[in-house]
């Protein structure tokens, strides 16, 4: 049985599109992650099935700043990445992954799209579905498709609006 995580970030405000996302993989995804920016309100209909923390342009006091998740065996810290000074180095981001005991890290801030391994910790940006800024999928919106059926390899999949594949990597543990 294959694993899927859907991960977005930074929507900044966008409402159907996260409706879209969230109906496109209802039957798939064992968890749906938002990285903050949303700039919606945490109890929102649209993130109400989403696992969430507060970006720096959220300003519903409910969001946390960081979360944690387990999904078949994968430990996830959810993050948006300004705390961490995500846009000069993932060094402080992976301290924190480190003290939380997570194998992946799932952040924004950026609006880069990109996936990278740093020792045993997978850190993915799934880009920005409004703004997107370059990275693994160009200037195209993007979130992320992650799938695994076997812990050692774990799938990236950086898809567009309309849930069509723009870039993939796999990642071996």
């Amino acid at each position: 049985m294959v694993s899927v995580v859907i991960i977005t970030s930074d929507s900044h405000g966008l409402v159907d599109e996260l409706i879209q996302i969230k109906n496109r993989h209802k039957d798939e995804a064992a968890a749906f992650i938002h990285c903050g920016d949303s700039e919606l309100e945490y109890h929102s209909d649209e993130m109400n099935t989403f696992h969430k923390v507060r970006g720096n342009c959220d300003f519903d006091r409910n969001y946390p700043e960081d979360t944690h998740l387990t999904v078949d065996g994968q430990h996830f810290l959810i993050t948006h990445g300004h705390l961490y000074q995500v846009k000069m180095s993932l060094m402080p981001l992976s301290y924190r992954a480190e003290e939380a005991g997570a194998n992946i890290v799932c952040f924004g801030h950026s609006h880069l799209a990109g996936a990278e391994k740093v020792k045993d910790t997978l850190f993915i940006n799934p880009g920005s579905i409004r703004e997107p800024r370059g990275g693994a999928a160009g200037r195209t919106p993007t979130y992320v498709r992650l799938g695994w059926e076997d812990a050692k390899e774990l799938q990236v999949e950086f898809l567009n609006l309309k849930g069509e594949v723009e870039a993939t990597t796999s990642i071996h543990f």
